[in-house]
């Protein structure tokens, strides 16, 4: 559920990829967010300042 907040919210220009796993809570959702943006077709948008 949270993966998906943070994928949508970094889709929509909201977040920034970089900024949000570099904090530490965040950084155990990383991997489901990476799924999520590459199934999305958005695999451009990870480890990319937004």
């Amino acid at each position: 559920m949270m993966a998906m907040y943070i994928a949508q919210k970094i889709m929509d220009g909201k977040q920034d990829y970089k900024y949000v796993f570099s904090i530490s809570v965040y950084q155990r959702y990383q991997g489901d967010v990476d799924a999520i943006l590459i199934a999305e077709g958005r695999q451009d948008l990870i480890g990319t300042i937004g």
